[in-house]
């Protein structure tokens, strides 16, 4: 195949052909580079792959996309698993902000931000690192950019992650900003930092506990509730039962890291039950596959879901020998 003269191959291949070799090691087929000519010898299965993998890559250049060698491993793999082009995963713009574009770089998530243009409330459910939260959050900020909404609420529940944390000192905002500085640490990433006191204090943006969220209608905003593993099963229901007319919300979560009392029941967990198969709401969910942190965190996300699974597995049988008599 010939790539275009206008795209320089370094671009394509990498610096020092670090891109080209994340091909060649994912693939039974000799690839071979000669100014702008790539000859791909090998099955008609895996040759047929690596042209359409080379196809889909200039087209991401095209989009004015940067390939990466994440990025590659991912288009691979998207070819591999799914019939999704990884050309139109990783070339939607959700955001452009402070000299950065931000776009979902995986199947799942397309689907989960293509979700929340099509529904007016959005759950997304996944492991830790999947972008359940910045997604959301660069969505709302291009709502409110484009005028669809006249506000952003964002809200977490104020629930201690295994530690107990004692007496804070301070006003009741200082008590509560730590629970919800990574809400402010990704505005931060998408707004002007001089301008968000601002915007805060005309209320166009506000971040606040779930329990602020009480008796409240929530008319014309973007509303993203994070962390809603540790919201309760009320206050759950008191949470989406706020929305009010030409709003969206999103709920974002991970099941596996619930911080509740012993005996409380997540309210993320029991509303999948209760709103399943409800029209305009939606169930986006994402998997280890979907993390974009480090490679170790999926590696990480995986292991605990072998090990939670192995647990639930031995459990019925001690529970079993637990109410066996001695003779």
């Amino acid at each position: 195949m010939l790539i275009p003269d206008e795209y320089p191959m370094v671009s394509l291949l990498g610096s020092r052909d670090e891109l080209l070799r994340v091909i060649e090691g994912a693939f039974r087929a000799d690839i071979h580079v000669r100014g702008n000519e790539i000859t791909v010898t090998g099955s008609p299965d895996e040759s047929g792959t690596v042209v359409r993998l080379f196809e889909e890559l200039v087209e991401v250049l095209r989009s004015g996309g940067e390939l990466t060698p994440d990025a590659v491993e991912r288009s691979i793999a998207m070819l591999r698993m799914t019939s999704d082009r990884p050309a139109e995963v990783l070339s939607l713009d959700i955001l452009s902000s402070r000299g950065r574009t931000i776009r979902p770089k995986t199947v799942n998530q397309k689907r989960y931000v293509d979700a929340i243009d099509q529904h007016t409330v959005v759950f997304g459910i996944g492991p830790a690192g999947t972008g359940k939260t910045y997604l959301a959050m660069a969505k709302a900020v291009r709502a409110l950019q484009e005028k669809r909404v006249n506000r952003i609420i964002l809200t977490r529940p104020a629930v201690e992650a295994g530690e107990r944390l004692g007496f804070l000192p301070g006003t009741l905002y200082e008590k509560i900003d730590p629970y919800l500085r990574p809400l402010y640490d990704a505005l931060h990433d998408m707004v002007d930092p001089d301008s968000i006191p601002k915007l805060m204090a005309a209320g166009t943006i506000e971040v606040a506990p779930l329990a602020y969220m009480r008796g409240r209608t929530l008319n014309d905003a973007f509303i993203i509730l994070d962390e809603a593993q540790n919201s309760s099963a009320e206050q759950m229901k008191m949470f989406l039962t706020r929305l009010g007319f030409n709003s969206k919300i999103v709920v974002t979560g991970d099941v596996t890291q619930v911080d509740l009392p012993a005996g409380t029941v997540s309210g993320l967990r029991v509303v999948q039950e209760i709103l399943d198969g409800i029209p305009d709401i939606h169930f986006a969910r994402l998997s280890s596959a979907d993390v974009v942190r480090h490679k170790l965190v999926s590696e990480i996300v995986d292991a605990y879901g072998r090990y939670d699974a192995t647990q639930a597995a031995l459990e019925p049988k001690s529970i079993q020998h637990r109410g066996k008599r001695r003779p």
